[in-house]
């Protein structure tokens, strides 16, 4: 008996898929727009959801997104990059949070608070590119630390 039940425990643990990887969640997928995240920090997963796929391309939409901070934000800056086939084709970055000009709600907070935002947000373009293309984010502090970090994965086949 007992040997059946370690050959039992030994292929369940050798069934485990252990992986380093946080799994791919779904924004959204409609048929014509699908969108897809993983966390690119190998330490912490996020939660983020859009009310309405659809409403997208339009000017402004409402999402929902947490995290709880590993690290502290006195300073942050976010980096977005457009990725097509591999290749860096558009790099962005911004100061979100200043000691003197704090634009967001959740700047200064520290390690271990929670953040959770649930609102609109604009994303100043008219439509959504067509095609297959990847976005990345990452999010530092003032010492250079990833405090958020993703991928989001867009397949647009809308034709406008």
């Amino acid at each position: 008996m007992k040997a059946s039940n370690i050959l039992k425990l030994i292929l369940v643990l050798l069934c485990i898929n252990v992986s380093t990887e946080w799994p791919t969640h779904t924004v959204c997928k409609e048929s014509n727009l699908e969108i897809y995240y993983k966390s690119c920090d190998p330490q912490q997963d996020f939660a983020f959801s859009i009310d309405q796929c659809p409403d997208i391309p339009s000017h402004t939409f409402n999402i929902r997104a947490a995290i709880i901070l590993r690290h502290s934000i006195k300073q942050l800056y976010a980096k977005i990059k457009l990725i097509i086939n591999g290749k860096t084709v558009l790099s962005y970055s911004e100061s979100l949070c200043d000691p003197d000009d704090p634009k967001l709600i959740f700047c200064g907070k520290k390690k271990g608070e929670h953040i959770y935002y649930e609102g609109p947000v604009t994303l100043g373009i008219k439509e959504i590119p067509q095609g297959e293309y990847t976005i990345s984010a990452v999010l530092t502090n003032e010492d250079g630390i990833t405090v958020a970090c993703a991928d989001f994965n867009v397949k647009n086949y809308l034709d406008y």
